[in-house]
């Protein structure tokens, strides 16, 4: 078995080393999951509850699937229950769903986000923060802006534990840690 490359982070006092992974030809990005590491979701949750409640949102909102764990922990910190997941895939028991379709950096492929019917409701006329685990190119974050929007939601604060990129183009979001991109020189 081959060494992968990792990049080392601290985030929240916790460390991790995050596998470097190409998205592209040229272009690498460190990937963080957070699913199933209680310790590192725990430690961030801490940190970023505080942040989002200061902007007092009515609704937590996350995409589907690795941001769950950190919106549930937030969730409950906050006691700002219940929180709402975005699916990548509609099923028939999802009602009358909205929808809006987004752009993974990690797929490269065009994700299709749904919101529940009865999830509409619940974000209807509330003030929402959006969390993610990592913000990277925007799209998700688009895509979840539309589908709230058409529910009648109020977007007043986005979250992430990292932003990752072009930093300029993070400034109004709330983020523990800033992650780079590697473009190798040809």
């Amino acid at each position: 078995m081959t060494q992968q490359e990792t990049f080392p982070v601290e985030v929240a006092g916790v460390k991790r080393e995050l596998r470097l992974f190409e998205i592209k030809p040229g272009v690498r990005i460190a990937i963080l999951n957070i699913l199933g590491d209680t310790e590192l979701v725990e430690a961030v949750s801490k940190e970023l509850a505080p942040k989002i409640a200061a902007h007092k949102p009515d609704v937590l909102v996350t995409a589907e699937a690795k941001s769950i764990p950190l919106a549930h922990a937030v969730s409950a910190r906050m006691g700002l229950m219940p929180y709402v997941v975005l699916r990548k895939s509609y099923k028939p028991y999802m009602g009358d769903a909205l929808q809006s379709e987004t752009l993974s950096i990690t797929t490269g492929a065009p994700q299709t986000l749904f919101l529940d019917e009865k999830d509409r409701a619940i974000v209807a006329g509330k003030r929402v923060a959006i969390l993610d685990d990592v913000i990277s190119t925007g799209s998700t974050l688009q895509g979840m802006r539309l589908i709230l929007g058409k529910a009648g939601a109020e977007v007043i604060a986005e979250a992430a534990i990292f932003t990752e990129g072009d930093r300029a183009t993070w400034q109004n979001i709330i983020a523990l840690g800033h992650l780079p991109v590697w473009i190798d020189a040809k």
